[in-house]
């Protein structure tokens, strides 16, 4: 009897049997997947980045509550593709759970829709919304976001699932065009979305979303065919567990590499369920290290776009709407992949390790550092301005926008293919959420600090956010001691 390869005994079609690689996986299998990216992204972004404006302009929520509801709402979907990533590594394929948290997501901004379009389920102008309408507003985007979580966990490593595993040049190159798919997705819904948002209202671009998933739904349902699928092999976090169980009980309290190899003394540990352990445990590092950067990235959606929204928007009598200005780095995104992908075709692999992943979340958290102090200093010109009764233009945030854009380009692309790659076979899923679990913590890292800010500020007179835009707020004075005095500029 010939034995079979460990690509045929890994992975099966949708009949259940091996997959045979001239018909299932592949270019073909994996370039799916990054059309979905496209749509998906489109949707969840186009939406995502406006939110603070429909909750301040048609939910009449203020500017603290806003800025907390949309990153916890981010920070809730990407927190969620934990869940997401361990259900299709433990129970069922990646492909069906796609399906299943993409329907959720459908579902979601379906019920947002129809409470868009009908006026008694939102506010009258002034007013706070009523039990029932929050109520219809947090079912809406609470089902999007756990959509979201299953779906940003599973897209990614179904794709990379469709290559060839011993060919680590192929599975970097469906990194870099799944990134170039999201970077397109984020490119239509800040301009074309974001502008039917501003001028034809939250009604149109709600139905445009249904529309879109339901596309993006359906496109990556006929591919069921020629994909090949991962079979689940339980859940990975119980064997974590087990190997963390063992070794307390040998002693060890101190969960280091060397010491879960005395978990080994349980005969019902084996050594592949130790490295397994170990490898994900090494993961965590580089996961901790990138939260602040997420943190930087929720106050661009949400204070930056509340500072654009009283800046000087008009250009020869066409306001831009201040999320746009994200068009300048996901240009710049968009032509690099390309060129990236090029020059490895001339110069090989070996010149190419100079963009390791690793290295490119280095040089990513370094230019978000960097972002940060342009937007601290930039925020200052804004405010003496204003005092003065002049408005900036909103260009003058391009700088932090772009900046910060290329510093998540490089980080949440070097984390997809770090995550992927060093992952164990059996935790891809999960492996992968972390990249999108990172930008949950910082989400949620950004309402604390808000929060803070707000009570602490608070004590010496108003809130930092506690006004109806930013320009009703205190002065800070050098010493670092609020003023009594509050300005209306």
């Amino acid at each position: 009897v010939l034995e079979m390869s460990p690509e045929r005994e890994e992975y099966v079609d949708w009949r259940g049997k091996n997959a045979d690689p001239r018909k299932h996986g592949g270019v073909r299998a994996a370039s799916f997947v990054c059309v979905v990216e496209v749509l998906e992204n489109l949707v969840f972004l186009s939406n995502a980045s406006n939110f603070v404006v429909y909750f301040l302009m048609s939910m009449n929520y203020k500017p603290a509550e806003a800025s907390n509801m949309v990153t916890n709402f981010m920070g809730t979907s990407f927190l969620l593709t934990i869940f997401g990533g361990f259900i299709s590594d433990s129970f069922i394929t990646r492909f069906k759970t796609f399906i299943f948290f993409c329907s959720i997501e459908l579902l979601g901004l379906i019920l947002l829709t129809v409470q868009a379009h009908e006026p008694h389920l939102h506010p009258t102008m002034g007013r706070r919304p009523s039990g029932s309408q929050a109520a219809i507003l947090y079912a809406g985007l609470y089902a999007m976001a756990l959509g979201v979580g299953g779906v940003k966990a599973t897209l990614p490593a179904h794709g990379a699932d469709q290559l060839d595993h011993s060919n680590q040049r192929l599975i970097s190159a469906f990194f870099n065009w799944f990134f170039f798919s999201l970077c397109t997705g984020g490119l239509i819904s800040v301009t074309l979305m974001i502008w039917i948002e501003e001028n034809l209202g939250w009604n149109w671009s709600f139905q445009i979303s249904v529309i879109v998933l339901s596309v993006t739904l359906f496109i990556f349902t006929i591919g069921f065919s020629f994909y090949r699928y991962k079979l689940p092999g339980g859940s990975p976090l119980s064997r974590i567990f087990k190997v963390f169980a063992s070794t307390v009980e040998t002693g060890n309290y101190h969960l280091q590499r060397e010491i879960l190899d005395k978990a080994l003394i349980d005969n019902t540990v084996t050594a592949t369920e130790v490295e397994e352990t170990k490898t994900f445990l090494g993961l965590l590092p580089i996961f901790a290290t990138t939260i602040l950067m997420n943190c930087c990235l929720a106050q661009l959606m949400t204070f930056t776009v509340q500072q654009g929204n009283i800046m000087n928007r008009t250009i020869h009598n066409f306001k831009i709407p201040t999320q746009s200005l994200t068009v300048f780095p996901l240009i710049i995104m968009l032509a690099s992949i390309p060129l990236y992908e090029q020059f490895v075709r001339i110069f090989g692999n070996q010149k190419a390790k100079m963009f390791l992943p690793i290295r490119r979340i280095g040089l990513g958290l370094a230019l978000a550092s960097g972002s940060m102090a342009v937007a601290a200093i930039v925020e200052v010109k804004r405010r003496e301005a204003a005092e003065n009764n002049v408005i900036l233009s909103v260009f003058w945030l391009g700088w932090q926008y772009l900046l910060l854009g290329v510093s998540d380009m490089l980080t949440l692309g070097g984390m997809l293919e770090f995550f992927y790659s060093e992952a164990p076979d059996s935790m891809r899923s999960m492996s992968t959420a972390l990249s999108w679990c990172s930008t949950s913590m910082g989400y949620f890292l950004s309402s604390v600090l808000v929060g803070i800010t707000n009570s602490v500020s608070g004590k010496y007179g108003q809130p930092w956010l506690g006004g109806e835009n930013l320009n009703q707020t205190q002065r800070v004075l050098t010493f670092g001691c609020f003023s009594e005095e509050t300005f209306d500029y």
